[in-house]
């Protein structure tokens, strides 16, 4: 029990990353990071608070959004639309936040609200399965616990939907193509970890673990499978105990099918450095994952290893990198 209650207060707390980390000179300095011109891979981001759609590497033109705070933005697999929070109340407890779900499209049209902003609600994404539907994590009134809601593009506020029991905590990371969702969950039965959760709206979804060797030795968090589900990245710290900074980030096998996370091998901040490493998001192609290190967005090549810084404001907090066409 002890381990579920930090590791619950650790996803919240991570949620909206209040986290102000110096970024290490000595990670900058590394050969094997340069700075990148155009590199031709389109994405959105938060940029002071305001959400860009861009091209790594080149500097940004007019937001998408301003006058608010605007959180992790995701890209549909299809109909370039973007869903996204906005906090509405801040609070230096996290999971204290108020906050709004919304969805606009790329091009700056047909933006709306999901939620009636009066929730806690965190990291929205899409699914997969060529419906669409918006999901997103949803805090427990009383406690510090979440579980996941859907509605759809177009929909109101009050016409989400819970796709599990708020009576126990559920975090929904990322989707697959056949309709499952990669979630973390203390679930009353099976107990705690990462799970496959084949959805039932009009029932009881149903779980199935994830076979994973590092996750028996820590947290792994902000999971996402790549484009053809063979890949998994995600932040990673060793232990159960809550850690702001010095995560590592990994790229691992991922079989959709036992289900199991193999051959988990790091890409990003294996010596730890007390920086805020996270948010790794895979391209449409798999040739490239984008991440933040505060205050910074970095993109690795998966083929030859390197690292480019993307960014272009070394004055800006960039975070909560993704590419087009690919929810996180």
């Amino acid at each position: 029990m002890k381990r579920f209650n930090a590791i619950v207060v650790a996803t919240a707390l991570l949620v909206g990353a209040c986290l102000t980390a110096s970024p290490s000179v000595a990670s900058e300095e590394k050969s094997d990071i340069w700075k990148a011109a155009r590199t031709g891979i389109r994405g959105s981001y938060f940029k002071n608070g305001e959400i860009h759609v861009n091209e790594y590497g080149a500097p940004e033109g007019k937001p998408l959004t301003s006058g608010h705070q605007d959180f992790k933005p995701s890209w549909s697999k299809t109909g370039n639309m973007l869903i996204f929070f906005r906090r509405l109340k801040r609070d230096p407890v996290v999971t204290n936040w108020i906050t709004q779900t919304c969805i606009i499209n790329v091009d700056g049209s047909g933006f709306h609200q999901l939620t009636d902003g009066t929730h806690t609600d965190f990291n929205p994404t899409w699914t997969r399965d060529g419906s669409n539907t918006p999901i997103w994590n949803r805090k427990h009134p009383e406690k510090v616990s979440f579980y996941v809601m859907a509605s759809k593009v177009g929909g109101r506020p009050g016409q989400e939907i819970a796709l599990t029991d708020k009576s126990y905590h559920t975090w929904a990371y990322t989707c697959l193509m056949d309709g499952r969702i990669l979630v973390q969950s203390a679930h009353p039965e099976q107990g705690w970890g990462y799970f496959l959760m084949f959805p039932n709206p009009e029932g009881e979804p149903r779980f199935e673990r994830i076979d994973c060797e590092l996750a028996r030795k820590g947290l792994l968090d902000r999971v996402s499978v790549s484009p053809s589900e063979k890949q998994v990245c995600f932040e990673y710290q060793k232990g159960f105990q809550y850690k702001d900074a010095g995560r590592t980030l990994y790229v691992a096998d991922f079989d959709a099918d036992k289900p199991a996370i193999t051959n988990a091998k790091p890409f990003a901040n294996e010596e730890g450095a007390n920086r805020w490493f996270a948010y790794p998001r895979w391209n449409q192609d798999e040739t490239a994952i984008v991440y933040h290190a505060s205050p910074s967005l970095y993109l690795y090549n998966v083929k030859d290893g390197t690292t480019a810084k993307v960014s272009t404001d070394d004055g800006a907090d960039y975070r909560y990198p993704h590419c087009e066409g690919t929810p996180k």
